[in-house]
């Protein structure tokens, strides 16, 4: 069943639309730096500069990947509900819903087999960003230590202590992005189109990022909730030191989102009426 589900969704253009999206945005930031990227690292560190006197190789590599990753881990959640918002309202709008449901197979396994493809999908997306923007930008910028420029500070780590932060990262954002998938299929399973759950996934990730980016005090108590809020929280493995309890807390409560959308969508496929 997985093989069969990881057919339909490969075999569909839309698929591939998300991964080359991905090439073209990592591939255009690159090629900016490549051309201009001296002017951008004096502007951003015009500052740091009159006071520290840094050398190197500061626009390496693992640089550019930060920067490719900053800009379009916010974007990839919307490529995957492209897919995810399909895989129950697709079957639906195609009139496939009831002949599928008429196999031995409960209706419970068929939602937990289409999660995982959707899932499957997801993480073979963040592999080929993690091919495109670390790969191609070790080979295009070379490697050296990591300035992480931040609003209030700046954070130097050696070259030979990055790599595994960049593996825990992406597996930060596996986990991110199986929400994401999450979401999408409890859309999918209320919807007989697959626009709605598409859009409807994109609007409801767009207004709590809204809400988990607003610094102000009314937000302060319910934004730390969101799973929109913790879906950064891969960005914890590029500080010094690492804020393993804040990554772990956001870690748990995007896997109880994740229990949560599954268990809804399970609960309710299995008493939806596809009769009428």
């Amino acid at each position: 069943m997985l093989r069969l589900e990881l057919y339909k969704i490969f075999k569909k253009p839309r698929t591939y639309i998300s991964f080359g999206i991905v090439t073209a945005f990592a591939l255009v930031i690159q090629l900016a730096l490549v051309a201009d990227g001296k002017n951008f690292i004096a502007f951003a560190m015009q500052g740091v500069s009159a006071q520290f006197d840094i050398g190197g190789n500061v626009l390496n590599g693992y640089l550019v990947t930060y920067i490719i990753l900053q800009s379009l881990l916010v974007q990839i959640p919307l490529l995957i509900a492209l897919v995810a918002g399909d895989v129950l309202a697709g079957e639906a709008n195609m009139g496939t819903l009831r002949l599928l449901l008429t196999k031995p197979v409960s209706r419970s396994k068929i939602v937990l087999v289409k999660f995982t493809a959707a899932v499957c999908y997801a993480l073979l997306l963040l592999l080929w960003l993690a091919v495109i923007a670390l790969g191609l930008s070790i080979l295009f910028f070379g490697t050296g230590d990591l300035v992480n420029m931040k609003s209030d500070a700046f954070v130097v780590l050696l070259k030979d202590d990055i790599m595994w932060r960049y593996i825990a990262a992406f597996m930060f954002a596996a986990l991110a992005m199986t929400t994401v998938a999450a979401l999408a299929l409890l859309l999918s399973a209320f919807a007989d189109n697959s626009i709605g759950p598409i859009m409807g996934t994109m609007g409801i990730i767009v207004v709590l990022m809204i809400f988990s980016t607003l610094d102000l005090p009314i937000f302060d108590v319910v934004k730390q909730y969101l799973f929109t809020t913790h879906m950064v929280g891969w960005k914890g493995f590029f500080d010094d030191p690492v804020p393993y309890d804040a990554i772990r807390f956001s870690a748990i409560v995007l896997v109880v989102y994740t229990i949560l959308f599954v268990g809804t969508t399970v609960f309710y496929f299995r008493k939806k009426d596809i009769k009428s």
